[in-house]
């Protein structure tokens, strides 16, 4: 599944601060984006908000890591959006942000159909470029196997690849974090709570699943790791950057990217890494 939600990183502000757009559009001409609009898309008797922000293709969806939503790529969707033209989307997973909680163990393909939902409604069916944090690329993965024809390319940012998810590592994760999860039992719940042991719960199986799929070799991805990883171990860390390391290079069309001074929180300790490669892939995409 992950490693688990960052849990320090979810007690973290992630609102916009300035000195993140100013670092990130300094000496750029920037275009007025249109203003957010928000759909709430039902699935399977739950709705999902999705935020669109109008522009042309590609369309840039942009999915957030666990116990995240949307509102932490605030800092930047406006930019983006006017920088590029591109339409932008983000959404709020279930149980997150002003989408519907859905109780029992977290599912991956659950996740990903939510998703796949929410663009089928919106029409954002060809010429997607993901860009998912953390948790976010087992849905990434799941989505680009099953909707090959709607994604042109990826930008997998410090996110869950395959290879990372050996039986060793799931191990060291559920003993890793176990203290944490007893935390949260003890507590009283709340809707994040009830998620994030939501998440625990499925952990094992979605990712011994997860461990055995792959990434269609067709769709180029630019894969951004963060230097500091999400782990303090120092065997967990470099686990982590070699999976990514292996993850690209099993295809010609994909990218390693180090986001060299940045924690798990690349969107605001590197924004300019994420922009840097979405330009990127849409500049790989719109080559005949």
């Amino acid at each position: 599944m992950q490693p688990l939600p960052n849990v320090a990183l979810m007690k973290t502000p992630l609102v916009a601060v300035c000195t993140c757009i100013s670092l990130l559009f300094m000496g750029f001409q920037v275009a007025q984006a249109e203003p957010e609009a928000t759909q709430m898309i039902e699935r399977a008797g739950h709705k999902l908000a999705f935020h669109v922000t109008p522009g042309h293709p590609p369309i840039i969806v942009l999915d957030a890591g666990g116990g995240l939503d949307s509102s932490y790529w605030n800092s930047l969707v406006a930019p983006l959006a006017g920088e590029t033209g591109s339409e932008i989307i983000t959404y709020d997973r279930s149980g997150f942000g002003r989408s519907d909680e859905v109780k029992g163990p977290w599912s991956l393909r659950s996740a990903t159909e939510d998703l796949a939902a929410g663009l089928s409604k919106l029409g954002a069916t060809r010429d997607v470029i993901l860009v998912a944090h953390s948790l976010a690329g087992e849905i990434a993965t799941l989505l680009v196997r099953e909707h090959p024809k709607w994604i042109v390319g990826a930008v997998l940012v410090d996110a869950n690849v395959p290879e990372f998810f050996t039986d060793q590592e799931i191990t060291r994760q559920q003993l890793l974090y176990a203290p944490v999860i007893a935390k949260l039992h003890e507590a009283p719940p709340t809707q994040e709570s009830r998620q994030l042991l939501a998440v625990a719960q499925s952990f094992p199986e979605t990712s011994r699943a997860f461990h055995q799929m792959t990434w269609p070799h067709t769709i180029p991805v630019d894969v951004i790791v963060s230097a500091k990883t999400p782990f303090d171990n120092p065997a967990d860390a470099r686990a982590w950057r070699e999976a990514h390391a292996e993850f690209a290079a099993r295809a010609d069309n994909r990218q390693l990217i180090i986001a060299d001074n940045s924690s798990h929180d690349v969107a605001h300790d590197r924004p300019d890494v994420i922009v840097k490669a979405i330009h990127g892939m849409i500049a790989k995409v719109r080559r005949p």
